[in-house]
């Protein structure tokens, strides 16, 4: 399959390959923001923190990139904007999403489709006067949300996009993806050798691990009752291949909450039913201490967690402790940075991004 593909690069694509080098400085990790939210709060959170930020979601119309409305044009026109503040800032555009990839697997498994694609990226990023895309296919080759097509062919069809992307986009574009956080979607979904040369990194969603029931939703290292963290999967991106300096770590400035949950071991891996998440921001008023949400802290997990006997609620979240111990991380394994779904969620002031920037510049 190796053969097949290369035989079919174009001479353009194999002068790309060949120059494209991603500058990334060790020592200055970067601090990537999701935004998923409208255009009257980007100027509200302190861009000055960020080295990038990503507007999520532009979604595919026929076989083209499209930002489904006026409210996130007008979102991504002020982003680009915030320049002003920090110009050093890569403004972003987010494709896909849970839910927003419906027919990536019929469309880009056809050449002149991808092309088609690429194009329209390169117009669409011109045109906002944008620094590149994040690909955010959830999954390739394997279910995401029921009723969304998927193949085996797709791993394969995903290279060829970026392949296509990296060709039109040139070198000074940037290219990043998200992938997955478990096994199953780094081992099934990208072909890694041939993926990461031509990106500038791999946003791994190092979240959202438990849902039915109780532990960690976004643990920075696995314990007895649960291997999956930030820690895990990155030593298993490592065994891919994949480049310390190419891999970010992903955090959640949300918390995920279960109900029903039984009081044994302060409600931590116990069964429960899924509930709506908190954002970071909300959590003081929607789970106060003075109401019987007793906070605890996992030394192992390096993970903070709330459970409120009387109610039977368990919340697993991030707090400015955990992102802090996070960021050491990245320092320490001189991994490319940080990012984190998503920036609505934080506090204006004093919040987790405060506190990973905190740590970036070595308070």
């Amino acid at each position: 399959m190796l053969i097949s593909f290369t035989s079919k690069l174009s001479i353009a694509l194999i002068a790309v390959i060949s120059v494209f080098n991603p500058k990334h400085v060790i020592g200055q990790p970067t601090v990537i923001a999701y935004y998923y939210g409208g255009p009257e709060t980007v100027d509200s959170f302190p861009a000055e923190k960020l080295t990038h930020i990503i507007h999520s979601f532009s979604l595919l119309k026929g076989n083209k990139i499209d930002v489904p409305t006026n409210q996130d044009s007008l979102t991504i026109k002020k982003m680009v904007a915030l320049k002003k503040r920090n110009p050093s800032l890569k403004v972003l555009l987010a494709f896909g999403g849970w839910g927003g990839c419906e027919t990536c697997s019929d469309v880009f498994s056809k050449k002149e489709d991808r092309e088609a694609f690429a194009r329209s990226a390169k117009g669409m990023i011109s045109y906002f006067n944008a620094d590149g895309i994040d690909l955010d296919w959830e999954f390739p080759a394997l279910p995401g949300i029921e009723g969304h097509g998927h193949k085996p062919a797709d791993k394969q069809n995903f290279t060829l996009l970026v392949q296509e992307l990296r060709k039109v986009l040139g070198t000074k574009k940037e290219i990043s993806f998200a992938a997955g956080g478990f096994k199953w979607t780094l081992n099934q979904s990208i072909e890694w050798n041939l993926v990461m040369p031509l990106v500038d990194r791999v946003n791994l969603m190092s979240y959202d691990f438990t849902r039915s029931k109780t532990g960690h939703n976004t643990a920075l290292y696995s314990t007895t009752e649960q291997a999956s963290s930030a820690d895990y999967f990155i030593k298993h991106l490592y065994t891919l291949g994949v480049p310390a300096n190419k891999i970010v770590l992903g955090a959640a400035f949300y918390a995920v909450k279960l109900d029903s949950v039984a009081a044994e071991n302060n409600g931590l891996y116990q069964a429960g039913k899924p509930a709506k998440a908190v954002a970071f921001k909300d959590l003081d008023s929607k789970a106060p201490e003075a109401n019987g949400y007793k906070r605890f802290w996992d030394t192992t997990a390096k993970a903070p967690y709330i459970y409120n006997e009387r109610s039977q609620e368990f919340l697993s979240y991030d707090d400015e402790r955990s992102v802090y111990l996070k960021m050491q991380y990245v320092i320490d394994h001189q991994l490319n940075g940080i990012m984190f779904w998503q920036l609505t969620q934080d506090k204006y002031k004093g919040g987790l991004l405060e506190a990973i920037y905190k740590k970036k510049l070595g308070q």
